[in-house]
């Protein structure tokens, strides 16, 4: 007798564990920021310490992009040849790249969850159209296709559609956070 096993999504048991974790963290994440907007009455959401609030979110958000882009810009490096003379960098290279690669999909997720509240608190507080707000706005858009192309990517169904959106979103979303 055969056993039909379910075919999981993602194939790997210890990263499903760290995925789905993330994805439980930042789904925690979101419910707790809608619990404390819940509690703000209308008024206080064109108020600067509003804007700090939903700013700082933003800024958490940043961080966990920067740990997402290190997988690419650590395979950006050895694809490139910059390391192959350096056996010391080279071996903590091949360490960071472990890391970096075991954390980009957990790290997105959390990164998203804090995206989507800073989204939510930006409009909230009220969007002018300046330079900040536009390149958010773009920003979000090129970001959507993001994570679905991620997960198309567990099945191979990818054709590099995550690469190409999700460099376009870091360089979009460096220019709303650094300009």
């Amino acid at each position: 007798m055969t056993h039909n096993k379910k075919r999981q999504w993602i194939p790997n048991k210890q990263e499903r564990i760290w995925v789905y974790s993330a994805l439980a963290l930042a789904i925690g994440i979101v419910a707790w920021k809608f619990w404390q907007l819940y509690q703000y009455s209308s008024p206080t959401f064109h108020t600067k310490a509003f804007k700090a609030t939903f700013k700082d979110e933003g800024s958490l958000a940043r961080l966990a992009l920067f740990v997402v882009l290190a997988h690419y810009a650590i395979l950006f490096v050895f694809q490139k040849g910059l390391v192959d003379r350096w056996n010391d960098v080279k071996k903590w290279m091949i360490a960071a790249s472990r890391l970096a690669r075991k954390w980009h999909t957990p790290a997105a997720l959390v990164a998203l969850a804090l995206i989507f509240i800073h989204v939510i608190g930006a409009f909230l507080y009220g969007i002018e159209l300046d330079f900040s707000n536009v390149s958010g706005l773009l920003a979000l858009l090129v970001l959507l296709p993001v994570p679905i192309s991620g997960l198309l990517r567990y099945r191979k169904l990818d054709k590099k559609w995550h690469l190409r959106t999700g460099l376009a979103f870091a360089f979009l979303f460096l220019l709303h956070a650094f300009l």
